[in-house]
């Protein structure tokens, strides 16, 4: 049995995992590469123009005129008694510089699209039109909080201009975790917009290290995936402040689908929903399984070694050159080549909870994957834990949105800002 992770490891801050009692014939988790902190995000204010002159009463704006020591992640409201709705924000440093920014869909607030600067000065007006045709305007003065000391360390697994499968999840990650009474709060801060567009929701993981966003049904091949973790400078109940605003933007390429059945010990390969391919495999054996579940390929390596000289069980441990490894786990589940047990492969299994296939195959395989393409596994003596791998996918949908920390409306939301 392999080994998780590193308890040092950013990702394996999954307080979950250390419970688990997974098999897998892999290498221990790596440490992720994240997106680098945004410097910005989406542009433009909410601009249809208001009239001029303003004639209706002053507006109360939030944060008040005055304020002092605010978090950089501060958005701008306004009370509006009597109704109305806001049709202009104008917010600027105390030099006249621009800042850029615009509203949530649902008029509540006015989101700059890049974190504000720690110990800064800033004007904010806003105008806002009301149902008997008055204007009224306000005007705040605030000043942004020093660079607190205490800061939570996120991440985000989704590379700019890269194309990924139908299945692949926003994963955005947190250490330490964000309690759960602080989830709402930073859901909020985490922007997800598809073109075309799609609904979809959030679903926090565990102990709040990790939050998967998807759709009902796995993205429509050629979605655009364009997301900003806003988090900079957002105070948190612990004392800690979110470090960086993280964004990427991404394209989901061809649907390429896998289905391996563990009674006739194949796997079926679908592109665009048409079978292109039937792989014989050899899965885990009864004393290390493999996971039952929709998994997703997290990683991928032409050539590995896969070292588990520290498993307790002396029949685990092995040094081993693999070839064309595809992960699914991070308890250690892998599909990848095995030449070894070739003459098998379709009638017995032997691994210790891979997906065993044969050279040619592995390569034919490896050659048309993404990551972020589904990979499913039915029949097996296990099933996929939760937080073992990206297993978004591996809820149906209402049980997915029960993982939210915000109501989602039916059929999911749409972005808020």
């Amino acid at each position: 049995m392999v080994r998780f992770a590193r308890a040092g490891a950013l990702v394996g801050a999954l307080g979950l995992m250390a419970s688990l009692a997974l098999s897998g014939c892999g290498e221990e988790r790596p440490v992720p590469e994240f997106v680098p902190g945004a410097t910005s995000g989406a542009t433009g204010t909410a601009t249809p123009v208001a009239p001029a002159t303003a004639s209706g009463p002053p507006l109360a704006l939030s944060p008040a005129d005055g304020a002092k020591n605010r978090p950089v992640s501060v958005e701008i409201a306004a009370e509006l008694p009597g109704g109305g709705e806001v049709s202009r924000v104008t917010l600027k440093t105390k030099d006249g510089k621009k800042v850029e920014g615009k509203l949530r869909t649902d008029g509540s607030s006015w989101v700059p699209s890049a974190p504000l600067k720690w110990s800064t000065r800033y004007i904010a007006t806003v105008t806002a039109s009301r149902p008997d045709g008055s204007v009224s305007e306000g005007t705040s003065t605030f000043t942004t909080m020093a660079k607190p000391g205490s800061m939570i360390t996120s991440g985000l697994y989704l590379f700019d201009d890269r194309t990924y499968g139908v299945a692949m999840p926003v994963v955005a990650e947190f250490h330490p975790g964000i309690p759960e009474k602080d989830r709402a709060a930073v859901q909020k801060r985490m922007f997800v917009q598809t073109d075309p567009p799609q609904p979809g929701a959030w679903h926090w993981v565990g102990n709040g290290t990790q939050a998967y966003y998807r759709a009902p049904e796995y993205w429509k091949p050629g979605t655009r995936l364009s997301v900003r973790i806003a988090l900079a400078g957002v105070p948190l109940s612990n004392g800690r402040y979110g470090n960086v605003d993280r964004n990427a933007t991404a394209k989901i390429g061809s649907a390429f689908e896998m289905k391996v059945t563990n009674s006739d010990k194949q796997m079926r390969v679908y592109e665009n929903g048409q079978l292109v391919r039937t792989v014989p495999v050899s899965l885990g054996k009864k004393k290390t399984p493999s996971s039952s579940g929709t998994l997703v390929v997290m990683e991928k390596k032409e050539s590995t070694v896969f070292d588990t000289m520290d498993d307790p069980d002396p029949e685990n441990r092995y040094v081993t050159d693999i070839d064309f490894a595809q992960r699914l786990t991070w308890g250690g589940e892998y599909i990848h080549a095995a030449p070894w047990s070739e003459n098998v492969q379709g009638r017995q299994n032997v691994s210790h909870g891979c997906v065993n296939v044969s050279m040619a195959n592995a390569r034919w395989l490896f050659q048309r994957t993404k990551i972020g393409d589904p990979i499913t596994v039915t029949g097996t003596e296990r099933k996929l834990a939760p937080g073992n791998g990206w297993t978004a996918w591996n809820l149906s949908w209402s049980d997915f949105v029960k993982g939210s920390a915000l109501p989602v409306p039916e059929g999911g939301a749409g972005p808020s800002v």
